[in-house]
């Protein structure tokens, strides 16, 4: 069993997670479509990154669960499970959302959102521990970018709702600019779930 941890806190930073939860938190009550996330069970970390390159992953989600939301799998003849993530109150969580940072700022404001939406479009509509499954071989995205197209309309429809400015305006900052504007940039490090055997 792991917990999610958060950095030192300084009133002088900027809590990058927590910023990025309340946007989460709009996002899922003004879209019909991500009614069914219950964030409260969906941790939000960050990772840091080399360096600010464009190449690589921006964001990741991370089902706790495999298939139907299943807490066991049957490999190799032997049943394996993913390690357990609670928050402090002891809430076990179904999902870790993580940023790639600074690699995420360097996307623009639309492609920011996009991002985002795209990784909360991952989760299962049971909300039951797995991803969104398509058909084919490549169950976690949908052939010819319909995904993709989804959280680009996501975040269309998002904006249209006039959401409150300050909830988004950060990340109309590159990194460089946030720091500058907000001093350092912290939040909750969460190490990637290991998956070992039952038995």
């Amino acid at each position: 069993m792991a917990t999610a941890r958060q950095s030192n806190p300084d009133p002088r930073a900027f809590d990058f997670t927590l910023h990025v939860r309340r946007l989460c938190e709009d996002m899922t009550d003004r879209l019909e479509e991500l009614r069914h996330v219950d964030l409260a069970r969906v941790a939000i970390s960050f990772s840091q990154t080399r360096n600010g390159t464009l190449h690589g992953m921006y964001a990741s989600l991370t089902p706790m669960r495999f298939a139907g939301g299943a807490a066991h799998v049957v490999r190799g003849g032997r049943r394996w499970t993913v390690q357990r993530l609670h928050d402090a109150s002891g809430r076990e969580m179904l999902y870790i959302l993580n940023f790639y940072l600074p690699r995420f700022f360097q996307l623009g404001f639309q492609e920011k959102l996009a991002t985002i939406l795209h990784e909360l479009w991952h989760i299962s509509p049971e909300f039951n521990g797995d991803v969104r499954r398509y058909q084919g071989r490549c169950y976690a995205h949908s052939r010819g970018g319909d995904h993709d197209r989804q959280a680009e309309r996501l975040a269309r429809l998002w904006l249209s709702r006039r959401p409150p400015e300050p909830l988004h305006e950060f990340l109309r900052l590159d990194f460089r600019q946030l720091q500058r504007r907000h001093g350092p940039v912290v939040g909750s490090r969460i190490s990637a779930p290991k998956i070992f055997p039952v038995d």
